[in-house]
């Protein structure tokens, strides 16, 4: 079959892959200039900047994808273990050291709380049932009223129902143990207070499988599966924007796609791993979806949005790790700001991704390249972000600077950085804004 995939995500390429394998003329239509999805590269001035993802927690389904191919991922991209994982850094100072190492966990556990020891080993028992039940689930389709009956005792024992935060208070006290052990929905785009207890499953997924990272970036991982579809025979068209799935008389079958040059490229299938709400009212007529209606996807409740700065520094950071959670003053308040009253907070938690603490080659020598996240209101808030983007930008970096020192310093210099008054919006649909700025 002809086979049009698009979006070059990791979806999508996973997806292409094994039509490709299979024998199927598989075709990725990529409307960037690269592929990557939420996983774009940007270069500038020596650095190397990943845009979105920057770990991967279970690598055995990316091995999966070249041997479908008959490859082997060694032979194209190394996988590196981080250790720590990440440290979690709170307002008064103390830092948890997240690690792979239970017994190690389990002594930081003691030294933030000791009564919480017993707790926390509990906690663990109970995140492998979740662990156990829920990862056959993942890619297990739940679209009807039968298969959600079959899993409902399991997700019944395992109180479900219950927030992540929820189940993480049943059995630790220190409120600083308690964001340690329940922040992880948002690295998904969900609320600990409101993501169901499932997510869970998240913290022994880490200790079983760890923490990796792709030598030379998430990008390199990305060009490592470009090469194996081109080596088996796939073919990738950049700058590619889809206009719209072209069906027939019926309207409930695809015959292929129409680009936004005007081309059209004819196929038996058409896979689609663009963001569904934004594609499916893009790309595809509301009479051929009447499951996915306009009013229904406008319905939806979204996640939050994200807001990036990128930028270097002129020389490197050994204290700090590839990743720093940086947990501010409040929690479930702030969350409660970013995902209920959808409000910019004068506060914010951060997430510092380092990636030359792993590859140095990721930068100039003795420079460091890094990212800085906060997790914002949806973009569907009243937030006017070509006004507020550099505001917030400037807040951000003056939080860095009031509490780890020279960082910012060795970012701007004395004075302000020419470039760091350059704004831009990013190219992937998810991210709100960013910064790309370097040291002198």
């Amino acid at each position: 079959m002809r086979i049009v995939v698009i979006g070059s995500g990791f979806g999508g390429l996973a997806a292409a892959i094994r039509l490709q394998a299979l024998g199927h003329d598989v075709t990725i239509c990529e409307k960037l200039d690269q592929a990557g999805g939420r996983a774009y590269v940007f270069r500038q001035d020596g650095f190397t900047f990943d845009a979105g993802p920057t770990i991967i927690t279970a690598p055995w389904p990316v091995d999966g994808v070249f041997e479908a191919a008959g490859k082997r991922r060694e032979a194209y991209v190394d996988l590196v273990q981080l250790d720590p994982f990440y440290n979690v850094r709170f307002e008064d100072g103390a830092v948890f050291r997240y690690n792979g190492n239970r017994d190690d966990l389990a002594e930081q556990v003691r030294r933030f709380s000791p009564g919480d020891v017993d707790g926390y080993r509990r906690f663990v028992e109970a995140a492998h049932d979740v662990f156990d039940c829920g990862m056959p689930l993942i890619d297990r389709p739940l679209h009807s009223v039968g298969r959600m009956l079959a899993v409902a005792p399991d997700l019944v024992r395992l109180r479900a129902d219950r927030s992540v935060a929820g189940m993480v208070n049943r059995y630790l006290k220190d409120p600083r143990l308690r964001q340690v052990f329940s922040f992880h929905p948002l690295l998904i785009g969900g609320n600990p207070f409101k993501a169901s207890a499932m997510f869970a499953l998240i913290h022994y997924l880490e200790q079983k499988w760890g923490v990796w990272f792709a030598k030379g970036g998430m990008g390199a991982l990305v060009q490592a599966l470009v090469r194996c579809f081109e080596d088996i025979g796939g073919e990738i068209r950049y700058d590619a924007e889809v206009a719209e799935v072209t069906l027939d008389a019926t309207r409930t079958r695809a015959t292929g796609v129409r680009l936004a040059s005007g081309a059209a490229l004819p196929a038996d299938t058409v896979v689609c791993n663009a963001e569904t709400a934004t594609a499916m009212r893009r790309m595809v007529p509301e009479a051929a979806r009447p499951r996915l209606s306009d009013a229904k996807l406008t319905g939806y409740r979204y996640s939050n949005s994200l807001f990036l700065v990128y930028f270097g520094t002129n020389r490197q950071y050994p204290q700090m790790a590839h990743h720093e959670i940086l947990l501010g003053p409040r929690y479930k308040e702030l969350l409660r700001d970013i995902f209920d009253r959808r409000v910019l907070a004068d506060d914010f938690s951060l997430y510092l991704h380092r990636p030359t603490a792993t590859d140095p080659t990721l930068a100039p020598p003795g420079h460091d390249c890094w990212y800085v996240l906060s997790p914002v209101p949806h973009l569907g808030a009243n937030i006017d972000w070509q006004v507020e983007g550099p505001r917030y930008r400037d807040r951000i970096l003056a939080h860095l600077e009031a509490r780890y020192g020279k960082i910012v310093a060795d970012l701007i210099g004395p004075e302000p950085h020419p470039r760091r008054a350059r704004v831009v919006p990013l190219a992937p649909p998810r991210t709100v804004e960013a910064a790309v700025t370097t040291g002198a």
